[in-house]
């Protein structure tokens, strides 16, 4: 691996650092802005495994709090757009209501999934439960994947892209 490419994990690997990195990533990601948190955590996790948990909670929770500033950039735009009418295609989410949101970590559709339940004016306590819910597992079934998978890999795969 290349030495900055080696100082740049050791430097995002600090707890001090990289917590407080792998929530800015995790909430920016949430919003409407296509990031990846995997990468970062991931990154955080391999240099500390010790903090496994408490790296997937600083990461649930960015990723939570994104999703809720987005749910509630739904919620405004409904408002500002009351006049509007009704949107029927919506109206399969509203059956479905919160545990929807269980879906939305997915890539493509999370972020549309949070918007639309602010949109439709979802009560936000089962939206932030069923959304945290859905996210935690994904970090935890994500990261532990990535921590399964021999070290080997990972070295070949970094020296093929760099």
């Amino acid at each position: 691996m290349p030495d900055w490419l080696n100082t740049a994990l050791a430097y995002f690997a600090l707890p001090d650092i990289g917590l407080p990195a792998i929530f800015v990533v995790a909430f920016v990601s949430a919003t409407l802005l296509p990031m990846a948190t995997e990468p970062v955590l991931f990154g955080f996790v391999k240099l500390n495994p010790d903090q496994f948990w408490l790296a997937i909670v600083v990461a649930t929770m960015g990723n939570t709090l994104g999703g809720m500033v987005t749910y509630w950039m739904g919620w405004g735009a409904k408002n500002a757009l009351a006049k509007q009418k009704p949107v029927k295609h919506l109206q399969w989410l509203k059956r479905v209501g919160s545990p929807v949101l269980l879906l939305s970590w997915v890539p493509g559709i999370g972020d549309a999934l949070c918007a639309m339940a602010g949109w439709l004016k979802l009560p936000w306590r089962g939206v932030l439960l069923w959304m945290g819910l859905g996210k935690l597992v994904r970090f935890i079934v994500a990261t532990a994947f990535l921590l399964w998978v021999p070290d080997g890999f990972w070295q070949a795969l970094l020296q093929r892209i760099f």
